[in-house]
């Protein structure tokens, strides 16, 4: 009836009508309050492949493993190295001490920095570990393959290649420049340091700026003419792994084939079992100091020391796309043969 209607009551501002927008933000449900971790030039890290759609449980796996290496290498974990840090910073007095306690729920609230931290990358299958001293990416990985190889028990499922980064740089050649100085000077240019046998093996990432024999070329003027390329018996294997504006390298030991490429997965389901040649090989390299005696290669130097461009990239199988990436890998030349 007309006399019993009732008449509705103005909203106010901040009610729910969408003509009014509330005078304060609201956050969505789950919203990071921090910066998620990018790869920037300078950090070291490990690239690591999954199976397809397990990228969750694979960091999870990997983050499981480091630990345990970590705990193993270097005798201390995470959590250790953050109390032994906080308490160096504080050993001064009493007044140090108060100062402390009454910053504690400060440093408790504050984002730890861990010994390796993941990052998300926008390709399936790829994964990425930032790494903080004391780890070594290029020791540890080295060590948990070959305890893989000599029968470690397998404690994950969906992990496959893991490739360590000794230091990144900008995607440029000014950085590339400045990585390998970094990277190549004590396997190449130390003191005394004999002629060594060496290749590179270079991958791309959703880059196609730097091109893959403009790489090659610049990183075999690094090494310099007194070291010669080997493609099959290199003594050493230059490894470069270009991401979008970011690149990263390495020096790994001639072992590397014998490792499977540093792929768990394949040392736990080899398509071909390891050759006694390839046995030899990984317990030659056991001794650090007999590794590091020991020499490394890349492509085709012609005799004048120039790197030849069809030698480059004759070893290259065609691009695959995983994702939105590109990947290039060179097929693999050594053969249990060259490595007697």
């Amino acid at each position: 009836m007309k006399g019993n209607t009732k008449r509705k009551s103005e909203a106010s501002i901040g009610d729910s009508d969408p003509k009014w927008p509330k005078p304060w933000r609201v956050p969505k449900k789950g919203q990071a309050n921090y910066a998620a971790p990018i790869i920037e030039p300078g950090d070291a890290g490990i690239w690591a492949t999954c199976e397809m759609g397990k990228e969750g449980k694979c960091t999870a796996e990997l983050r499981d493993l480091f630990d345990e290496y970590a705990a193993k290498l270097y005798g201390t974990s995470e959590d250790q190295i953050e109390v032994e840090d906080s308490d160096d910073e504080a050993e001064v007095d009493i007044e140090a001490e108060i100062k402390k306690e009454v910053q504690g729920m400060k440093s408790k609230t504050t984002r730890k920095e861990a010994l390796f931290q993941p990052v998300k990358v926008d390709i399936q299958c790829v994964l990425f570990f930032k790494t903080r001293k004391p780890v070594e990416p290029v020791d540890f990985v080295h060590r948990i393959c070959h305890d893989a190889v000599q029968g470690a028990t397998k404690k994950h499922r969906w992990v496959k290649r893991l490739t360590p980064m000794t230091i990144m740089g900008k995607a440029t050649v000014e950085g590339l420049e400045k990585v390998a100085q970094t990277v190549l000077q004590p396997v190449f240019h130390a003191d005394d340091c004999p002629s060594r046998k060496f290749a590179i093996r270079p991958t791309r990432r959703n880059h196609n700026v730097m091109k893959r024999d403009e790489i090659i070329r610049q990183i075999a003027s690094a090494v310099g003419p007194r070291h010669s390329v080997d493609l099959k018996g290199y003594d050493y294997l230059i490894l470069v792994d270009v991401y979008r504006g970011v690149l990263g390298m390495s020096v790994v030991r001639n072992d590397f084939e014998a490792l499977k490429q540093f792929n768990l997965a394949e040392i736990y389901n080899p398509s071909q079992p390891i050759t006694k040649p390839e046995a030899e090989r990984i317990k030659n390299c056991e001794n650090t100091e007999e590794a590091e005696e020991s020499h490394d290669a890349i492509p085709n130097r012609g005799k004048t020391g120039e790197i030849q461009a069809s030698d480059a990239t004759s070893q290259e199988i065609p691009n695959t796309t995983v994702g939105d990436s590109e990947t290039r890998r060179p097929l693999a030349t050594t053969s249990t043969s060259s490595l007697s």
